[in-house]
């Protein structure tokens, strides 16, 4: 029986997450798993990535093989290298959460000094612009023939 590392997808539909299985890998991706080692959620900011280094050491040591995917997370999180005997990687950067309260006070004192315009920053063109394009573009189409 082989034994494969894959993810196995949970969630709505456009707000996946994750979990890092070890199942049969004939059985379907969703379907039933041996032992769940791992969360993966991408749509977080940062992602939020979670494995169990020691089940995930044990089951690449009896022979599990990992999916292309579960292969990049185990490498971003250093099992991988662990158990291969290479350096460990960087640490992981997790990037600052944004104040978007702080932002957007700036952003209206700018308003209030005049500084920005609370206006789109392409001008919006008019269909009589339009139309009057097309019917320029018809008439020199006509004077070619």
């Amino acid at each position: 029986m082989a034994v494969k590392i894959k993810l196995k997808r949970l969630g709505k539909i456009r707000s996946p997450h994750y979990r890092i299985v070890v199942a049969d890998s004939r059985t379907r991706r969703d379907g039933r798993a041996i032992e769940e080692i791992g969360l993966y959620h991408p749509v977080q900011n940062p992602s939020r990535i979670e494995v169990n280094s020691e089940r995930a050491q044990y089951w690449l040591s009896v022979g599990a093989q990992p999916t292309e995917p579960v292969l990049a997370i185990l490498k971003v999180t250093g099992d991988w290298q662990k158990f291969k005997g290479l350096p460990a990687p960087a640490p992981m950067l997790v990037a600052e959460p944004k104040d978007k309260r702080a932002a957007f006070e700036e952003f209206t004192k700018a308003l209030e000094a005049g500084e920005a315009k609370g206006e789109a920053i392409t001008p919006k063109a008019k269909k009589s612009e339009k139309k009057d394009e097309a019917a320029q573009a018809e008439s020199a189409e006509s004077t070619e023939a």
